[in-house]
């Protein structure tokens, strides 16, 4: 079970109030660690009936080092809902099983789980918030009676490496959307750069990563190289609007330093500083995939911003 799940499962549970009235429990099976438990499989018709724990699932071996992807729900031991898996995402959680689970944790009973299976577990409390999410027990559930119910549904049964492949394809494919949106975003950008340019009657040269520049004062001597640091003065505009959303005089009138080409700023800004020699002056027109993107940047810097930022190449090293 991914820790990025556990911890915003932990957080979910220790955000519920309190739980609704006790429901008549029906009966249950329990393991030697004391979990209880209920499995059950689909028929032919569709229903699910009670499936008894076979010989082969005790030592969980066959299974043990696979991954099961299943949906799960939390609830208190009174029937109080606390978080459903699916509202969390809408694709089944990966779990990877282990050879031995801890005694009367959710993985032990996760195990017991084929594929179309499901499920309900009535665990100890105190134990899975030792074992799995290492924080004390929220106080609503110790007075529901220390018990936490998960309902789950198994979907599918794979090995780690295919579960990788799985995963890597997922984010080949979001990368591919991503880039696709950004190429739509940029082409408009780019048409707003060239109206603004046309309007100002300005000629502006384009490195080769897509950032404008428009040279106002041309500099002595090399451009800066990736890893150098250089120190530059500046007044950033939304281009628009035109409106200011930082300078360095609102810093003191000191230059920002940083390192060329490391990340440390916008693309746009790694872009576009590396083109001017040292004494140079220049406004730099950056589509906004290479600045804040679709997220903006707090108040003043809305998603899909075009800037436009004058800058002074001060010096470098």
């Amino acid at each position: 079970m991914t820790r990025s799940f556990l911890l915003i499962l932990a957080g979910a549970l220790l955000a519920v109030g309190q739980p609704a009235a006790a429901q008549t429990a029906p009966a249950f099976s329990r393991l030697p660690s004391g979990t209880d438990y209920r499995l059950f499989r689909k028929d032919a018709a569709g229903k699910y009936q009670p499936r008894a724990l076979a010989p082969a699932d005790a030592p969980y071996a066959s299974r043990a080092g696979q991954v099961l992807t299943v949906f799960m729900e939390f609830r208190t031991g009174r029937d109080s809902v606390l978080m459903q898996s699916r509202h969390m995402q809408p694709t089944p959680q990966p779990v990877q099983l282990p050879e031995k689970p801890a005694r009367g944790g959710i993985e032990e009973g996760l195990s017991l789980l084929l594929p179309g299976d499901s499920g309900v577990f009535r665990l100890q409390a105190d134990t899975v918030f030792a074992n799995t999410f290492h924080q004390p027990v929220p106080p609503f559930l110790r007075k529901s009676g220390n018990t936490l119910v998960v309902l789950a549904s198994a979907q599918e049964l794979l090995t780690v490496a295919d579960m990788m492949a799985r995963q890597e394809k997922l984010q080949a494919e979001m990368a591919k959307r991503e880039l696709a949106k950004s190429a739509g975003q940029m082409t408009k950008d780019v048409a707003q750069i060239q109206a603004y340019l046309k309007k100002n009657n300005a000629t502006a040269r384009k490195t080769a990563g897509g950032t404008y520049y428009i040279i106002k004062k041309l500099g002595t001597g090399p451009t800066p190289q990736k890893g150098q640091t250089v120190r530059v003065l500046y007044r950033g505009t939304v281009l628009a609007t035109g409106q200011e959303f930082d300078s360095s005089a609102k810093h003191g009138n000191e230059p920002i330093a940083f390192a060329l080409g490391t990340g440390q700023v916008i693309q746009g800004w790694d872009q576009g500083i590396a083109m001017l020699p040292k004494g140079s002056k220049a406004v730099l027109l950056i589509p906004s995939p290479l600045a804040y993107g679709t997220r903006g940047a707090g108040a003043d810097i809305p998603a899909n911003a075009v800037l436009r930022f004058e800058v002074e190449l001060v010096d470098f090293q």
